[in-house]
């Protein structure tokens, strides 16, 4: 989850909001990350925390606007709807999110949906994006009528169904970007990564150069990034269990500089670990834009030469990251 596309219907989806009601929530998760779950609004404000109960499940009532909303169990976010008179029931293993979550009673039609057309798009980006530009956009506009197609036979709420039209659209623009910027990530595979040369926490300034001789792990990142959050305990992980190998662990945060304080202030309070720099122009630093950066978090691998080995590289808390370094690590 997590592609561009995603997190543009995320968050122009939440914009609208209309009359006050009260919605009834119940969730069932298996393999969860945590013992509570957040509702939040288009602000990422949480609107209401709920927490699990003896029996394991996660229930409560709580007042609404109609509109959209994002599910937050700790790590993944999901898109939810909700409508005064809603009562919802989702089941979930958190291990597979997107693909697991079904939801039952009022308002099921709606937030199914928002659920199935999340896995949906992710799925099309994996198959298609190392496609040729015109065969991309054969199996992009046959994805384009279906979805729509599907959106207009479906009994679905009218406002719901007003603004998802108005959310494909945005969707289907974002899938465009993102394939840009897949097929300019894959040129440069293989070969020498942009530098930088960034203010670091700890003093001083550094240089991608200064961390030749070593495999370099990358993490794009804002601190007002949910999801780059959601990833920092994982990276903590990963950073320890490979302590001491020939790999070197680097948050590169993309905060403008009006919250250049409020970084200092988060990388000393969570106590980060590896290097932790901060972009000279945010999203519009030359290492950024060389490799395509919209959507954080993003993570980037470089090898001990400094050639690009992974241009979006797996995340810290995706088993694959695991036995990527492994591989890597152990020749």
């Amino acid at each position: 989850m997590k592609k561009l596309f995603f997190f543009l219907s995320l968050m122009l989806a939440t914009t609208i909001a209309f009359a006050q009601g009260k919605v009834s929530f119940q969730a069932d998760i298996t393999n969860r990350n945590g013992d509570v779950i957040y509702i939040k609004d288009n602000t990422n404000k949480i609107i209401k925390e709920i927490k699990v109960d003896g029996k394991g499940l996660f229930k409560d009532s709580f007042e609404v606007k109609d509109g959209f909303y994002t599910l937050f169990d700790g790590v993944e976010y999901g898109q939810l709807y909700l409508k005064d008179g809603f009562d919802l029931f989702l089941t979930m293993d958190a291990k597979m999110f997107d693909e697991s979550i079904t939801f039952k009673g009022k308002g099921e039609a709606e937030n199914n949906l928002l659920a199935q057309n999340s896995i949906s798009n992710e799925t099309f980006e994996e198959a298609n994006f190392d496609k040729s530009k015109d065969d991309f956009y054969v199996v992009f506009e046959a994805k384009k009528k279906s979805d729509f197609e599907k959106l207009e036979k479906g009994s679905f709420d009218d406002v719901f169904k007003a603004q998802v039209k108005k959310n494909m659209s945005r969707e289907f623009l974002g899938m465009q970007m993102a394939y840009r910027d897949a097929q300019l990530t894959k040129g440069i595979i293989g070969k020498a990564s942009k530098s930088f040369e960034y203010e670091n926490h700890a003093g001083g300034k550094t240089k991608l150069e200064d961390l030749r001789g070593k495999y370099v792990y990358i993490d794009v990142w804002a601190t007002w990034c949910g999801p780059c959050r959601g990833e920092i305990p994982f990276l903590a992980k990963v950073e320890e269990k490979y302590k001491g190998k020939n790999i070197q662990f680097v948050s590169i945060s993309i905060d403008e500089d009006k919250d250049h304080e409020k970084w200092v202030k988060f990388v000393k309070d969570k106590n980060l670990g590896g290097i932790q720099l901060f972009a000279d122009k945010n999203w519009m630093s030359d290492f950024i834009k060389s490799f395509g950066i919209n959507s954080i978090p993003r993570f980037i691998l470089i090898d001990p030469a400094g050639n690009v080995v992974s241009a979006d590289a797996e995340r810290p808390s995706s088993p694959e990251l695991v036995a990527k370094l492994d591989s890597l690590l152990n020749k």
